[in-house]
This record gives structure tokens, C-alpha cells and sequence, in this order.
């Protein structure tokens, strides 16, 4: 069976600290899928923020996730302290994508826990319908402006 490989972009421009709390774990006593997909949110919602955006107020549009892939790497556990790395890449008219690259910090040396891609496009949430993002949008977000 075929696995998910996602190729990282080399330069991140933004990254943040994310402790895992108790209500992250599962079953299994690691963190569970959902909660990494939580964790990739809250990272989106910080690299937003970092340029003045939020995922409804994006230059005058909101954005909508249109896909997400991860490809897990090793188990976070209650206590660890993740560092999310994000890149906006690969724009186009309607949308981007944004890569994650989660590590934690162990010995002194960072260990990719995950790897994350997702999709985001301009979205019109009063007409239902995607938008063009704009060009100042794109500039930010690739650190151009």
C-alpha cells in the first residue's frame, strides 16, 4: 500500500510552540489524529495572525481548507512541547497551500514528528463561493511585503 509523502518546502517563515495537553491523548496514550489536525489549526491560526489575518478576514475574504494530508513520523506525548514550522507555497489564483513541519526537541536535536500540507482556498462566505486571493495577501504571506 502506497503511503503519503509529503515534500516540505525548505524555508519556513513562522513557527510556534504548541504544549501537548491531557485532552490531546487517546487510548493509545499519545496524541490521536484528531488532535494533530487540532494542532495544525491552531499553527494556521498563528501564522495567520502574525500578518494581521484570520481565516474569515483575509484582505477582504476568508479562507477555506480544501484538503488536508499528514504524514505521521513519531508519537507526541502528554508534556511535549511541539514546534510548528508553516510556509505558504504554491499559489494560484484561487487558493494555496500551506506546509506544517512539526518537531519536537529531544537531546538537543529536533525530530520531525509530522509532516502537514494543507489546501486553503479564498472563500466568500456570504456568496458560498470561492474567490480570488489578493495579490497583497499572497505578497504577505510569502514575506515579500
Amino acid at each position: 500500500m502506497d503511503r503519503i509523502k509529503i515534500d516540505l518546502p525548505i524555508d519556513f517563515l513562522f513557527s510556534t510552540h504548541i504544549p501537548i495537553r491531557i485532552t490531546d491523548i487517546n487510548y493509545g496514550n499519545h496524541v490521536g489524529n484528531d488532535a494533530f489536525l487540532s494542532l495544525i489549526h491552531e499553527a494556521r491560526m498563528q501564522f495567520l495572525q502574525a500578518y494581521g489575518y484570520t481565516e474569515l478576514s483575509i484582505e477582504g475574504i476568508g479562507l477555506i481548507m480544501a484538503d488536508v494530508a499528514i504524514e505521521y513520523k513519531l508519537e507526541l506525548n502528554y508534556g511535549d512541547i511541539v514546534t510548528i514550522y508553516v510556509s505558504a507555497t504554491d499559489f494560484d489564483k484561487l487558493g494555496f497551500d500551506l506546509f506544517y513541519k512539526m518537531v519536537i526537541n529531544r537531546n538537543n536535536e529536533e525530530i520531525v514528528v509530522a509532516k502537514a500540507k494543507t489546501g486553503m482556498m479564498g472563500f466568500d462566505y456570504q456568496l458560498k463561493k470561492r474567490v480570488t486571493i489578493p495579490a497583497l495577501a499572497v505578497q504577505k504571506l510569502l514575506g515579500k511585503a
